[in-house]
């Protein structure tokens, strides 16, 4: 366990977690002001709660959105680890939350997380009439891009390679995408992390992963008809799978307007 000192502010490697509340708008509308914050309050402090247990620090929040750190400014060694083991928690006790709250006739509530591990500054910023401790950076705006992509990938936990490939435990996930953000010129491995799932909200999910990756190997590997018929047979296992109708829509694109030679399965992310 490390401490890290930084009044001053320094560069550090951290990992980020980034939630935002998916449909706030609309919950706003039916709630009103009175009945949002009440609403807000209960669920920042159940989040705020699973953050803390597992050794993060909230950063801030933003409108509805929760930004936490873990490696700051205490550095563990599987700070990745509680980074995704938050995030698991956060989804799962917003599913107990959420049948409370339907049993009383309110509407649930619903998140996505994303969470990037990578250098970023860190340290007390604004004016001498008020500073806040933060982290900025593009470790930083990655978090919060994976975060956004979860509506496009229907994802509740999207966690980019540079955390996936130093979580020292072992999770159901799957790799969604290699995608090229807004601003970036080099694609990031997308993986999802599917643990928040029991056998009633997941029903044959081994299986699902076992076709899925199938799918995967044969579209990287340029079979586009042959990855659309295993995605096809992905969704049997699972008909609300985005990411696999996503993937046959994909092949009978490149089906009909193929990839150049030194295509590397990359996909240019279009929303921030």
């Amino acid at each position: 366990m490390l401490f890290r000192s930084l009044l001053g502010g320094q560069a550090i490697t951290a990992t980020v977690l980034f939630s935002d509340i998916r449909g706030f708008t609309t919950l706003t509308e039916n709630l009103g002001a009175a009945a949002t914050v009440t609403l807000l309050n209960e669920y920042f402090t159940l989040m705020v709660d699973i953050i803390q247990a597992n050794g993060g620090m909230l950063d801030k929040f933003i409108g509805d959105a929760i930004m936490a750190g873990f490696g700051v400014p205490v550095a563990h060694e599987d700070d990745e680890d509680r980074a995704v083991r938050t995030a698991i928690s956060m989804i799962a006790t917003l599913r107990d939350w959420n049948a409370k709250r339907t049993s009383e006739g309110k509407l649930p509530v619903n998140i996505g997380v994303g969470l990037n591990t990578d250098a970023l500054i860190a340290g007390n910023i604004g004016s001498m009439k008020r500073m806040d401790f933060t982290m900025i950076g593009d470790g930083v705006n990655l978090a919060s891009r994976l975060e956004s992509a979860c509506k496009q990938y229907g994802a509740r936990i999207l966690v980019s390679e540079n955390t996936f490939r130093k979580l020292r435990g072992t999770y159901r996930s799957r790799l969604v995408d290699n995608v090229i953000v807004i601003g970036k010129t080099q694609p990031v491995a997308v993986h999802e992390i599917l643990d928040y799932h029991n056998e009633e909200t997941f029903p044959n999910l081994p299986e699902f992963l076992q076709s899925f990756r199938l799918g995967m190997d044969q579209y990287r590997g340029r079979r586009f008809k042959e990855a659309a018929s295993t995605f096809a047979d992905t969704l049997k296992l699972h008909a609300d799978d985005k990411v696999s109708k996503m993937y046959i829509e994909r092949c009978a694109h490149f089906v009909e307007s193929p990839p150049p030679e030194d295509w590397d399965g990359s996909w240019t992310l279009s929303e921030k």
